[in-house]
């Protein structure tokens, strides 16, 4: 019986190690801010990827968070960083970019004013919610 339990542990054991060893990183950044954290949480984000480049990250945005991702969009502090290419070329990089629908309606904002790089969720908060606890992703703020 101690053999049989032994085994059974170990096997468990491994079982875990190689379910740890093929996991994914995955990341969820929150930005509701994109005065104070587009640049840099598009920064992060690429800095994350060139480093660990599997990673799996999701950009949720909500209430001013969504302004970075309105078509034609810039950063106020300096006009030269346009963000569109920015995000484009994260998205290249299998970055999801996803735009809260309460804040829309909040705001009177429509969908065709965002880039096309930008998805639409039911509601920020609540996303970023699921992809912590039902999906395992770990959570930033820039």
């Amino acid at each position: 019986m101690y053999r049989t339990l032994k085994t059974t542990l170990i096997a468990l054991g491994l079982a875990a190690a190689c379910t740890l060893a093929l996991a994914q990183d995955k990341v969820v950044y929150h930005i509701d801010n994109a005065d104070m954290q587009a640049t840099k949480g598009l920064r992060n984000v690429r800095n994350h990827l060139d480093v660990a480049p599997d990673t799996k990250i999701v950009v949720v945005t909500h209430a001013e968070g969504v302004d970075f991702l309105l078509e034609g969009a810039k950063d106020k502090k300096n006009p030269n960083i346009e963000y569109g290419p920015l995000v484009s070329a994260l998205k290249a990089r299998g970055v999801r970019f996803e735009v809260c629908e309460i804040t829309l309606k909040n705001r009177n904002l429509k969908k065709d004013a965002f880039s096309l790089d930008a998805e639409f969720t039911p509601s920020g908060v609540v996303r970023i919610g699921q992809l912590q606890t039902r999906e395992g992703y770990g959570y930033i703020k820039p």
